[in-house]
């Protein structure tokens, strides 16, 4: 069986000056992740704005990518709503057009309890033969998907994996613990991905791969090689972008340090409005401690611990 990248960036959507979704934009950068220690890429995340995209926009962006990308890593489509039924069809359509897999968010404002939640991904496992990854972020959905209905989830077959963005350690021990040893835990965080894995993930869904993606993946595998105190060297190196990249909402950190290093990025879709001056000094700090962005002093060590204190 084909594995499962370890390496997977959660992908912005750039837009061309009149806004409109720039496919090529997104075929460029799918391409420049993978030659930077990508494995796989989330197309129409949260990252991706999914929230303001259309369906047909986030289906054409999943068959723009997939064309660009082959068989080079894996597309794992954003299929998730808060409309079971949506995200079933959704879910359908992104298998007809090329999708390795499929990542669906757990249903946001209308906070479904837990018997809902098993439902919901009931049906959207149903609605495809790919893999399914569980995409969990209380902060953003108002909802916990607790590890009990993890457990349930696992049960089905191409449930196989969760993005856990709920910042909880013990939540994540909790979740391994029960869950079986071929259900597969991704941090959700950047920042914690080093400790996660420490207690058992098996990679990251990353914002800042789009950064830094080779220094993420070497941090990852060195970890996996017994490496660990090279692996907590680039944790350390990396944390003041990690940082960075959430000084304000997600995407809008991302897309601004995509367009300082070259991406095309594009502007963002309101309700989201571009970074401020002062998000965007830090944001400049952080690349100039990796050698990314001339003209600024110091490592960015000392303003990220400033501004996240």
């Amino acid at each position: 069986m084909r594995r499962f990248p370890r390496v997977v960036t959660a992908m912005i959507t750039p837009y061309k000056e009149d806004m409109s979704v720039d496919y090529e934009g997104a075929q460029k950068i799918a391409g420049y992740l993978l030659d930077h220690g990508s494995e796989g890429l989330v197309v129409a995340g949260t990252t991706g704005e999914s929230p303001v995209l259309s369906i047909q926009e986030k289906i054409d962006l999943f068959q723009a990518v997939k064309e660009a990308v082959g068989s080079r890593g894996w597309v794992i489509a954003g299929t998730g709503t808060n409309s079971t039924r949506d995200a079933a069809e959704m879910t359908s359509a992104a298998e007809r057009v090329g999708a390795d897999a499929v990542m669906a968010v757990v249903p946001y404002y209308n906070k479904p309890n837990q018997e809902g939640l098993f439902r919901h991904y009931q049906e959207v496992a149903s609605a495809t033969s790919k893999p399914v990854m569980i995409y969990n972020v209380p902060g953003r959905t108002g909802i916990n998907l607790q590890p009990q209905t993890a457990q349930r989830l696992a049960q089905i077959g191409n449930v196989r994996a969760i993005k856990d963005a709920s910042g909880n350690l013990d939540q994540i021990t909790a979740m391994k613990a029960v869950l079986p040893d071929d259900f597969l835990i991704y941090s959700g965080d950047d920042s914690l991905t080093l400790p996660m894995m420490a207690v058992g993930a098996y990679g990251v869904v990353s914002v800042a791969a789009h950064i830094a993606g080779d220094l993420v993946s070497d941090m990852i595998y060195a970890y996996l090689e017994g490496r660990i105190d090279e692996a907590r060297e680039a944790h350390l190196k990396l944390f003041p972008l990690f940082k960075a990249l959430f000084i304000t909402t997600n995407p809008i950190p991302v897309k601004k340090a995509a367009a300082l290093i070259g991406l095309p990025a594009g502007d963002l879709r309101l309700p989201l409005v571009e970074a401020s001056p002062d998000e965007t000094a830090v944001i400049e700090a952080a690349l100039a401690g990796l050698g990314l962005r001339g003209g600024l002093c110091g490592s960015g060590f000392g303003e990220a611990l400033r501004i996240f204190a």
